[in-house]
């Protein structure tokens, strides 16, 4: 591999949440970053006006492999928008990434997620854990990783729960809190904990994982930002908006299961339900034992930077809510 000043990673779906957190950080880490962009005029993300736009589509093969000539790494940051059309999409996708890494000898880097798992895992559950998915998405995802695994091409999974951030884009996150909402709604049961990640936090530990002498097929889990009885994102939001009593009302999963065969959005939320029944938590030791210092920031800093990134906070308000007794760690 190039010297730690000269590789090139080529990161798909980079005008997204994780994609454009990934090219702060493999641009921050000293890295030629390469975003594939559907379009010419890509978007600006500040902090890393350095990379380089290529134009073409996760769905062309040709394209794929075009960018990631010479590449080190290409980060999988690529999905379908809003969760439509998965049994489309996500195998072709990940296919093109797999012939391309094959082609430039690169490192194939995805952000995994806890889809592979049903309800029969241990509520912590480690890399090796058996999959027996109970859904469309958990299967594709099961199939994705199984195709990387006997693709030949060195691999890092880093297994991550629900995405929030600066830049998440649609997600569970923005389910809790609207701007210029009254109140926090809450999908989870009162004491069942829910797994988290931050996104920063996500693609840092990417960056630190690539220092590393890895296996060529390497799975990690990031334990992180793991709300143990689903009230502490709860307490954050309230403590970050400066609204220590602003009130909680359920989701309305009702709504969801009536609407679901006629919507397919609601119909996707649905299938999903059962992550917020029951606790389910990455377990992050062997992460910990490779890293030795995971990159991790504080709840109220991380609930806070995401709050304001949705356009639920502005910067004065958070400023104000700062004064106030903090809540999270």
């Amino acid at each position: 591999m190039a010297t730690h000043t000269t590789r090139t990673a080529l990161i798909l779906g980079a005008a997204g949440g994780l994609g454009s957190e990934a090219a702060l950080a493999f641009s921050r880490a000293g890295w030629r970053v390469r975003g594939l962009h559907r379009r010419a005029s890509a978007p600006v993300i500040e902090g890393a006006e350095s990379m380089t736009w290529i134009q073409g589509d996760a769905m062309d093969r040709a394209s794929v492999a075009a960018a990631a000539e010479g590449a080190d790494a290409i980060v999988h940051a690529v999905n379908p928008p809003g969760y439509r059309r998965w049994t489309e999409l996500v195998l072709p996708m990940i296919d093109n990434t797999i012939a391309a890494a094959q082609q430039a000898g690169a490192r194939i880097v995805l952000p995994g997620n806890v889809y592979n798992y049903g309800l029969d895992v241990s509520p912590l559950v480690a890399e090796d854990a058996p999959q027996a998915p109970t859904t469309v998405k958990g299967r594709v995802r099961v199939e994705l990783e199984r195709r990387l695994a006997h693709s030949g091409a060195p691999t890092l999974i880093l297994r991550c729960g629900d995405f929030f951030g600066p830049r998440a884009g649609h997600n569970w996150f923005d389910q809790l809190v609207k701007p210029g909402a009254k109140a926090i709604t809450n999908p989870g049961r009162r004491g069942v904990g829910h797994q988290w990640a931050y996104l920063p936090d996500v693609a840092a530990t990417m960056v630190a994982l690539l220092d590393r002498d890895l296996p060529p097929f390497a799975r990690f889990h990031l334990g992180a930002h793991y709300d143990p009885d689903g009230e502490t994102v709860i307490r954050t939001i309230q403590a970050a908006l400066g609204r220590p009593e602003m009130p909680v009302r359920r989701f309305p999963w009702w709504l969801i299961s009536a609407l679901s065969p006629v919507a397919p959005l609601c119909r996707e939320l649905r299938e999903m339900r059962y992550l917020w029944r029951r606790p389910l938590q990455l377990d992050g030791g062997r992460l910990e034992e490779t890293l030795g210092e995971v990159p991790h920031t504080p709840w109220l800093t991380a609930v806070r930077e995401a709050l304001i990134g949705q356009g639920c906070l502005s910067p004065v308000e958070a400023a104000r809510a700062m004064a106030q007794p903090a809540a999270g760690a």
